[in-house]
């Protein structure tokens, strides 16, 4: 299945991205890979470095006026023109705001697969217009217990280590 994943930039978190992708792939290949925000904003800066060793595409959106946010409506605008270019198969709409909710339904309405992943305040009308919704809690977990099954493992293998090294004694 080819999926388009499109990022709220200003409501995502950058040290996720790895176990995002790694999320949408249980369900198909992110064939589009799209990241909206204001990347003159110095709230971006997370997201630059890993950009290119992801394959995402960042697309510019000018805060045109304080408190409200553009990048949702290009958003939304952009995932419509997906929707219509009929080049894919589902969306993973990566976000906490329930502005998206309107959205979901939508391409849900067209037969695609529509995913989530946000946060676990994230409102529960957008999450149940999702036919699949990852809380991010849930991936930083998974993140935390591999980092912790990895330090295991290395200190057993660093304690092999020496065991095997240390002198016998009698």
């Amino acid at each position: 299945m080819r999926i388009a994943l499109l990022i709220d930039g200003d409501n995502a978190q950058a040290s996720l991205i790895k176990e995002i992708i790694a999320e949408v792939s249980k369900y198909g290949k992110a064939t589009i890979r799209r990241i909206y925000g204001d990347w003159t904003s110095s709230g971006m800066n997370s997201w630059k470095p890993i950009l290119n060793e992801n394959s995402i595409n960042a697309m510019q959106n000018f805060a045109y006026t304080t408190g409200k946010n553009a990048t949702d409506g290009s958003m939304i605008i952009d995932a419509m023109d997906i929707l219509h270019s009929k080049s894919i198969d589902g969306f993973c709409i990566v976000s906490s705001d329930s502005d998206f909710t309107g959205l979901a339904k939508r391409i849900r309405e067209e037969g695609l697969f529509v995913m989530g992943i946000g946060k676990q305040t994230t409102p529960i009308a957008f999450v149940n217009s999702c036919e699949v919704f990852t809380q991010t809690e849930n991936l930083d977990s998974k993140k935390i217990k591999a980092k912790e099954l990895t330090e295991i493992t290395d200190t057993k293998v660093a304690k092999k280590t020496v065991r095997k090294n240390s002198p016998l004694i009698l």
